[in-house]
């Protein structure tokens, strides 16, 4: 942790592309496991997206609380 404080106040660019590299890679690795449940009941690409972005908002919401 204190290493990406470190990057942070020293090269913010380099610890701004950094954290947008890791959540592109959690969100698409998310998407990978939610198709990999949700894929065997036939139901349509897009479907997978929906729970992922819905299940972010339920914890979004639940953190708000």
């Amino acid at each position: 942790m204190d290493y990406l404080r470190q990057l942070q106040s020293e090269r913010p660019v380099l610890f701004w592309v950094v954290l947008l590299v890791g959540f592109f890679i959690a969100f698409q690795l998310l998407i990978f496991v939610a198709t990999l449940i949700i894929g065997p009941f036939g139901l349509p690409s897009w479907v997978p997206l929906v729970v992922v972005v819905g299940g972010l908002v339920l914890v979004a919401r639940r953190q708000q609380r």
